[in-house]
C-alpha cells in the first residue's frame, strides 16, 4: 500500500495520563488510521498488574503539549514523499477544546503489548487538517517505560 506511514516512540517513562500520539492530517490530505501497538518494559512480572484505559479521539481544536514531535516514516522504502500529516508523541497536556468524538475505547493489560489493527470496516478516517489522538485516559500506578507505534495512510 502506498502512502502508508508509521510514527513511533521508544523508552518513554510514563507517569501521567497523556496523548500517546497526536496526528494532524495535512491540508487536503485526509488520513486513515490503520492501527497501533504499545507495550512496556519495566513492570515485567510485577504482582501489581494494571489495566489502563485507552481512547482514540478526534475533533480537538487545541494541540496538546509536553511531548515531542515525531517524523512519520513511509513503510514503503521506495516512497520518498514525506508525510503531510504531523505527529506528536507523549503530550502530557492532552489535546482539548472543539467537539471531541471517541471512535474507539479499549483497555491495555500492561503485562502484554496492546496491538490494535483496524479492519477495513473499523478504520478511522480523519478529514484533512483534523486532529486525532490515541489517549492514555488515566495515569499508571507507577512509572512504566513504554514503546509505541501508530500506522496511518494518507488519502489523495
Amino acid at each position: 500500500m502506498s502512502g502508508v506511514y508509521s510514527a513511533q516512540f521508544t523508552g518513554v517513562a510514563i507517569t501521567a495520563a497523556q496523548d500517546l500520539f497526536e496526528l494532524v492530517a495535512g491540508s487536503g490530505k485526509p488520513i486513515v488510521v490503520l492501527g497501533f501497538e504499545i507495550g512496556q518494559t519495566t513492570d515485567v512480572g510485577d504482582a501489581a498488574e494494571e489495566i489502563l484505559s485507552l481512547n482514540f479521539n478526534s475533533g480537538q481544536t487545541t494541540s496538546g503539549s509536553g511531548g515531542s514531535s515525531v517524523t512519520p516514516a513511509a513503510t514503503d522504502t521506495g516512497n520518498t514523499v514525506a508525510a503531510s500529516a504531523t505527529c506528536e508523541a507523549n503530550n502530557t497536556t492532552k489535546a482539548s477544546a472543539g467537539t471531541i468524538l471517541t471512535h474507539w475505547s479499549g483497555t491495555w493489560n500492561i503485562r502484554v503489548p496492546q496491538e490494535k489493527v483496524f479492519t477495513q470496516e473499523q478504520q478511522i478516517i480523519i478529514a484533512a487538517s483534523r486532529r486525532c489522538t490515541l489517549e492514555l485516559v488515566g495515569a499508571p500506578a507507577d512509572s512504566i517505560t513504554v514503546n509505541g507505534t501508530i500506522w496511518f495512510q494518507e488519502i489523495g
